[in-house]
Order: C-alpha cells, then sequence, then structure tokens
C-alpha cells in the first residue's frame, strides 16, 4: 500500500481533536448518500415514463409511415412487396386517413377514420384485440350483407363522451360527398360498433375511429387507392435507419417518416425534462461536496505538524497533496457506494409494491414506473464522484504547499 493511501486512511479512521470535524465527515458522507439515491430514484421514474409512454404510442402508431405526394395512390401492393424486402422490415399494412363527424342520439364529435385491413393490420399495430379483427374482418366485401350497417371500432372515451357502447349505431358524416343542384353535399354512413378499444393515451382513445379498408374505399371514393402504408420493423431504435434505406429505394414522389421524427416534440421535452432534473438534484451533490471541501480544509489546519513532519522526513508536496485527495475521495466514494445501493433497492420497491399510487383522472397510468438502466446509475456514480473530487483539490493543493519550518514554528 502506497504511504500516502495508509496516512489518509488512518486519518479517516482516527478520532480528530475536534468532533464537529468528524461530524462534518459524517454530514458529508450522508449528503453524497441521499443525493446520489435521489438522483437515482428519479431519472428510473422518469426513464419508466418514457419508456411507458413510448410502448403506448408505439402501440397505437407503427414504427414508419410510407406516404405519397399529391395524396392517395394505387398500387400499393407492389410497394408493400417492396418494403417488406428490406432488411429489418417485419410486417406491412394498408391504411386510409381521414377526418369524419361522428353522431350519435345524444351527441357529435369530430374523430380521425383509419381504414385498416383486418388481416395485416394486427401485425402492425398491436392494441387490437383478436376479436375486434374478426368482426371487422366480416366487412371484407365493403358491402354488409342484408344491408346491414358496416362495422366500426372506436376509442373508449370517444364511445363514452358520444353516449354510445357495443352494438349502438352511429352515423359518420364525410366531407367527400357529392355534388347536387344545391352544392356538395357531404356523405353519411350508418355504423354499428363492433369493439371499443383502449390504448392508455386520452388522444387517441378520444379521436381514432377504425373501420374496414373496403369500406373507407368506397365511403371515401377511393376505388383501390389507400393514404399509406404503415411498417413495423424488427428494432425499433433501427427505424431511422430502415427509413433511410427505404427512401433510397423508393424515391421520388414517396415520402417517409420513421416514429422518432413523428413524435420528435415529444421525447426532446421528456429528454430536457430528464437533464434539468439531473442538474437540480446534482445540487444536492454539490453541497456535499462542499462540505468535503470544508471538512479537509478544517482538517489540514489540524494536522498542520503532522504535514511539517512528513515534509521534514522526504514527502514530496505530491504525497502530501495526494494524502488529503485519497482522504477526500474515500469520502466520496463511500456516499456514492451508500447512495447507489439504496437508490436501486428503493427502485426495487417501488417496481414491486407500488405503494405510490397516482389519481387516474389526471395521468394516464396510476402508479410510478420504474425502470432502472445500468448506464443511468453508471452516469450518476462517476457524477457523484467528479464532483467529489473536485471538492478535494484546493484543500489539498493548500496542504501541500504548506511550509515545514512556519509550521513547526507556529504549529
Amino acid at each position: 500500500m502506497p504511504f500516502e493511501l495508509f496516512i489518509g486512511s488512518r486519518y479517516l479512521r482516527a478520532k480528530q481533536k475536534q468532533s464537529f470535524i468528524s461530524l462534518i465527515t459524517l454530514l458529508s458522507i450522508a449528503g453524497v448518500t441521499v443525493g446520489v439515491m435521489a438522483l437515482i430514484v428519479v431519472i428510473a421514474v422518469m426513464t419508466g415514463f418514457e419508456s411507458d409512454m413510448k410502448s403506448r404510442i408505439l402501440g397505437v402508431e407503427s414504427h414508419i409511415v410510407v406516404m405519397r405526394h399529391g395524396g392517395s395512390f394505387s398500387g400499393y401492393r407492389n410497394v408493400m412487396t417492396r418494403i417488406q424486402a428490406t432488411d429489418g422490415v417485419r410486417a406491412t399494412t394498408p391504411f386510409i386517413y381521414s377526418q369524419v363527424m361522428i353522431r350519435s342520439a345524444s351527441g357529435v364529435s369530430g374523430a380521425v377514420l383509419r381504414g385498416v385491413d383486418p388481416e395485416t393490420v394486427g401485425s402492425v399495430v398491436k392494441f387490437f384485440s383478436a376479436e375486434d379483427l374478426t368482426r371487422l374482418a366480416g366487412d371484407s366485401t365493403g358491402s354488409p350483407a342484408n344491408n346491414a350497417a358496416p362495422g366500426i371500432i372506436i376509442g373508449k372515451e370517444l364511445a363514452k363522451n358520444l353516449g354510445v357502447g357495443p352494438g349502438d349505431t352511429i352515423a359518420m358524416i364525410s366531407p367527400r360527398g357529392m355534388l347536387s343542384p344545391i352544392g356538395h353535399m357531404p356523405a353519411m354512413k350508418q355504423f354499428k360498433i363492433k369493439g371499443l378499444f383502449e390504448s392508455g393515451m386520452y388522444e387517441f382513445d378520444n379521436s381514432l375511429v377504425y373501420i374496414h379498408l373496403k369500406t373507407a374505399q368506397k365511403i371515401m371514393r377511393m376505388a383501390d387507392t389507400v393514404t399509406g402504408i404503415e411498417v413495423r420493423v424488427d428494432d425499433i431504435y433501427q427505424a431511422g435507419e430502415i427509413r433511410k434505406a427505404l427512401v433510397r429505394d423508393l424515391g421520388f414522389p414517396y415520402w417517409i417518416r420513421d416514429w422518432m421524427s413523428m413524435n420528435r416534440n415529444l421525447f426532446s421535452a421528456l429528454k430536457l425534462e430528464k437533464t434539468a432534473m439531473f442538474i437540480i438534484l446534482a445540487l444536492i451533490i454539490l453541497v456535499a461536496a462542499f462540505n468535503i471541501a470544508s471538512s479537509l480544509i478544517m482538517m489540514v489546519m489540524e494536522k498542520t505538524k503532522d504535514i511539517a513532519i512528513l515534509k521534514t522526513m522526504g514527502a514530496t508536496d505530491r504525497s502530501i497533496y495526494r494524502i488529503f485527495i485519497y482522504k477526500g475521495m474515500a469520502i466520496g466514494v463511500v456516499g456514492t457506494i451508500l447512495g447507489v445501493c439504496g437508490g436501486i433497492i428503493l427502485c426495487m420497491l417501488l417496481s414491486h409494491y407500488k405503494f405510490i399510487e397516482l389519481p387516474g383522472d389526471v395521468y394516464y397510468i396510476t402508479t410510478l414506473p420504474v425502470v432502472l438502466k445500468v448506464v443511468d446509475v453508471a452516469a450518476i456514480a462517476v457524477s457523484a464522484l467528479v464532483i467529489c473530487f473536485l471538492a478535494t483539490l484546493y484543500p489539498a493543493r493548500q496542504a501541500s504547499r504548506l511550509d515545514p519550518v512556519e509550521a513547526i514554528r507556529y504549529g
């Protein structure tokens, strides 16, 4: 063991003449522990929120959307074949997108219409139940038998606002109607609710409605065309690279967006909030670092004679510098280890017992989501150690510059 480390550890264990120095040392360890623990828990919760929101959004939206400049396009089956030949693509499905009005006996609401293919949409959009897709597939001809109303699947929040449920009939008003002697007349069609979906995102549950692709083509007078193609990939984090490959393959007039670009504002805001919380809570560790610096300064004053004796015995300024660096870092390391252990334990308790509940009428979840990543824990631990190291530099420098003659004479 280097003698600098040996003496630094002795200084840490020895009972100081001034008990106040020992108290500050304990407070420094406690401060680092609390700061690291708070950082780990908060970052884990915010990562959990981000991960949960990401999974909910990707449950409703696809990973990549392929559309065409100028609106709807035909020949989409050939485009789907070319897309599926791209490495990393798992499944594709066509869709029709439009804005409509939904009217029931008790209310009217705007909605976003999505015409989907029940045979392929389940492999791309995951929140549909098998029963809902089976019921929707019954409208495969686009003209249900016996002039029965075609099926529709709507969000639970939208159904609540309209006062309807499964089996009820609603009217859909489409802007694509026909010209009459009195002007443009919007098209109206009766639909029977075949199912309700709940994605967990209020914006989706309150606005989206799904019908069969062929029914949508008939209502929107689109013949055998679609608005676009939704794509699901094997690795969501490779969606950007796959998008670039599709751009090179399909080229103009197609334009392609991935889920990261479609939700850039949301995830940028979450990332900014996570960074801001990291900086704010790191101030706790910074306060503890000031305690480390103050305790080392007072110890330098107390150990003046010891430092002078060590220098007269041949210790260099660099050795004295290291002694106090080691002592200060020992406080930082102990506090960081205790904080990491405490933060991990608290995250495990939050994840397992879920004893913190959130109001369901305010948040889209009722318990705190906790996702603990090794990278985040490592970044927090390294940041704490760096702050503690910086706090030891000034006291250690002052100790190394101490004149042994003056110290012995006036000590």
